[in-house]
């Protein structure tokens, strides 16, 4: 019994990393549409580049970071919370 409970922690452990990386996605959608729209900005005034481009770096690094959070969600899934899991159910379970 108590081997199928430690199967179920680890599998729900990987189908969790999974999921939290699916926010990964999203960053590079929005970073990508940041720089169409910088590119578009740039485009029609020439002038204003520098203003743009520093502008569009600094949403680009923010939007980033949400991708950045998801892997260390998904690291800590795959590799923390599996032991501390099993040991809080072998200290119930006895």
């Amino acid at each position: 019994m108590l081997d199928i409970a430690i199967a179920i922690i680890l599998g729900c452990c990987a189908l969790g990393a999974g999921t939290a990386m699916i926010a990964g996605i999203g960053p590079g959608i929005g970073e990508g549409n940041a720089v169409a729209k910088a590119c578009e900005a740039i485009g029609r005034q020439p002038e204003c580049k520098g203003d743009v481009t520093s502008t569009m770096l600094m949403g680009c690094a923010i939007a980033e970071t949400t991708g950045l959070y998801a892997l260390v969600i998904a690291i800590l899934l795959l590799f923390v919370a599996p032991s501390t899991f099993i040991d809080i159910l072998i200290q119930y379970v006895g």
